[in-house]
């Protein structure tokens, strides 16, 4: 990798006009305090927090597809917005943990030949977010982890297909909970989030991040490509920030689908996103209150890349970093 591509990578995050980008770019590369004051008034964040109701929620239940608190809040920690940021985002959480421990949603909890059958992107992004938010304390979030935990399957991940013959996790359901015990873990200490979010980590380490164990190929083409943001889809970007975070993108099972992200570089050390699971607002479908851009040079998957790289054993280059500052698969 072009050394002055990565440069002006940094350069180029540093410098743009949302507030939390610029913010996490010089914190995490450049080393330079934060002294811009507020990143909620930038276009991003100020639409993801916009319309809050009373009850904390935005109008709509807190799963709804891409409007509702839950996903909203996942946006919002993974751009780096704290409660000291935005203290509303409390009763956002709080409105978000009140849905996984109703009476209702729990009543859907299945166990079928001793395996439950739970969509733990659910639970594992609301402990993701928790979790950075600083409310890992909370008796809700730690019962969280806790089922996470009693939920996890013998091979390291997750399930919510109760037809599944229990030989295999979903991918799509074991990242998002692995995250969530890895911020938990991080937060609390607790051993049992952090071996059950080793364990998950294993899983995909085993599969090459993407490749079926039997065939060698990839599991699903749609892995591969740069998306942001991923809401419970699985893809290599959210998996190697993961690695990345746990220590482990040096691991040698990660090193082919790190090397493809970084054949995903523009010749400027930008990158690109590679298509998108939302809409616009206005659109049909599936639409998200922002437009994160769905073509070209994307700042969000270009954080993720830098961050991913730069955690890497041999940097952007081969070097150092110290110049930088829908449908469920089964492997």
């Amino acid at each position: 990798m072009n050394q002055d591509a990565w440069l002006s990578a940094i350069a180029w995050l540093a410098a743009s006009p949302e507030p939390a980008v610029r913010r996490a770019a010089q914190l995490d590369f450049l080393g330079t305090p934060w002294s811009e004051g507020s990143v909620t008034n930038g276009r991003i964040v100020s639409s993801l927090l916009s319309g809050q109701q009373p009850d904390g929620g935005f109008g709509v239940h807190p799963y709804r597809k891409w409007t509702g608190a839950h996903w909203r809040l996942v946006s919002l920690v993974d751009l780096g917005v704290t409660a000291a940021d935005a203290p509303a985002l409390l009763d956002a959480a709080g409105s978000v943990l009140g849905w996984l421990h109703g009476d209702q949603h729990r009543s859907q909890i299945r166990v079928i030949n001793g395996l439950t059958r739970r969509c733990a992107s659910q639970e594992g992004n609301a402990l993701y977010v928790c979790s950075r938010l600083g409310m890992a304390s909370d008796p809700r979030v730690a019962q969280l982890a806790h089922d996470l935990v009693l939920w996890q399957w013998p091979d390291g991940g997750w399930n919510c297909d109760v037809g599944a013959s229990g030989r295999r996790s979903s991918f799509h359901e074991t990242l998002p909970a692995a995250k969530g015990l890895y911020a938990f873990c991080k937060a609390t200490g607790a051993p049992a989030a952090r071996a059950a979010a080793e364990r998950a980590a294993e899983l995909l380490l085993a599969h090459r991040l993407f490749k079926s164990s039997s065939t060698g190929r990839p599991i699903d083409p749609r892995w591969l490509k740069l998306r942001y943001p991923e809401f419970w889809h699985y893809g290599i970007l959210p998996a190697l920030l993961l690695l990345s975070r746990m220590g482990l993108s040096g691991d040698p099972r990660a090193l082919e689908a790190t090397e493809l992200l970084r054949s995903k570089m523009l010749p400027d050390g930008r990158w690109p996103v590679e298509g998108a699971w939302w809409s616009p607002p206005g659109a049909e479908g599936q639409t998200d209150v922002t437009d994160w851009g769905r073509t070209g040079p994307n700042e969000f998957v270009t954080l993720s890349a830098v961050r991913i790289l730069a955690a890497g054993p041999s940097g952007p280059a081969g070097g150092t970093t110290q110049d930088a500052g829908g449908t469920r698969s089964h492997a």
